[in-house]
């Protein structure tokens, strides 16, 4: 395998626990992929293909609620408001949360809403659990640059995690980034999420507790590959993020993280043709997406193995 953010340690963790032998090929380990830097949430986030988004969705809700269970995860179900400035239509995967309802008790500025309950993900938390359900597996991690597929290991197939690699590893010239900065917090208080549905903006408003910490969010900056943090956006999103819950203004900041948000047309899960010898199946273009349909497209790859037909 190649990668080892969500898509490709999920991957991995399903292909190892149903008896197969996994090694990842990684340029980076899992806390330092743009993995890392996700809120992150379970919502399918501007991507396609719907129909086949949709049960990816469905599929990792189910493992999610499960996860959620042990605390040692990161994963927690946790109850909150998605709210528009403007009214808003129900929600396309709505039928997947069924508790989820229209919802009047807004901030200040805020004229629609629906509150429900899903999966919010403390993802260093997250990524460190799957590394380890992986190597219990019998799985392993070698950090191990691949530049071309043909130097890919040497495997009867060869699963492309790569995420935004697969620019220039396959080459795939759809594919281009998303800038993402969130600030991890003190978390003041705050038990329920938020998230402002701001269309197609680049600046995003959203707040995920993790229990002594929240991370805040957000940018959505298309096409752009630009450096490390800026100090600037930070604030802008820490002032966002205040002006729904006051009390963030005076929470101490503990992180600023960022990540690239690797997002084309539509999110690649297939078989091309064979390289080096192994077969080739890829699995990356999931843009804001990747934690929300990382069960579910590791469960195709799976079947596709399965099936070489």
């Amino acid at each position: 395998m190649i990668g080892s953010g969500v898509s490709g340690l999920t991957t991995a963790v399903r292909l190892a626990e149903t008896g197969r032998k996994v090694v990842i090929w990684t340029a980076q380990p899992p806390h330092r992929t743009t993995s890392a830097a996700a809120g992150a949430i379970w919502g399918p986030y501007l991507v396609e293909p719907w129909d086949r988004v949709l049960e990816w969705s469905r599929q990792s809700l189910i493992e999610f609620r499960k996860l959620a269970e042990d605390p040692r995860t990161g994963v927690r179900m946790t109850t909150g408001i998605e709210a528009s400035r403007r009214p808003m239509a129900e929600p396309p995967w709505a039928s997947l949360v069924p508790n989820m309802e229209r919802w009047g008790d807004l901030p200040n500025g805020f004229v629609d809403g629906f509150r429900y309950t899903v999966p919010v993900i403390d993802m260093p938390v997250y990524l460190s659990y799957l590394h380890q359900r992986l190597v219990t597996a019998g799985g392993t991690i070698e950090i191990r640059p691949v530049h071309t597929l043909e130097e890919a290991p040497v495997a009867e197939a060869v699963v492309n995690c790569s995420g935004l690699g697969a620019k220039e590893l396959v080459p795939d010239h759809d594919l281009r980034p998303i800038r993402g900065e969130i600030v991890i917090i003190k978390n003041p208080g705050i038990d329920e999420f938020f998230s402002e549905d701001t269309g197609l903006s680049a600046e995003l408003c959203c707040i995920y507790p993790h229990g002594s910490t929240a991370v805040l969010g957000g940018t959505a900056e298309d096409n752009d590959l630009g450096g490390g943090r800026n100090a600037n956006r930070a604030r802008s999103i820490v002032a966002r993020c205040a002006a729904v819950i006051p009390a963030i203004a005076d929470a101490q900041v503990i992180d600023h993280r960022v990540g690239f948000r690797p997002t084309r047309p539509s999110v690649r899960v297939q078989e091309t043709a064979v390289s080096a010898g192994a077969r080739l199946i890829h699995n990356y273009g999931h843009g804001g997406a990747g934690v929300t349909l990382s069960w579910g497209c590791a469960e195709a790859v799976s079947r596709i193995i399965d099936d070489p037909n």
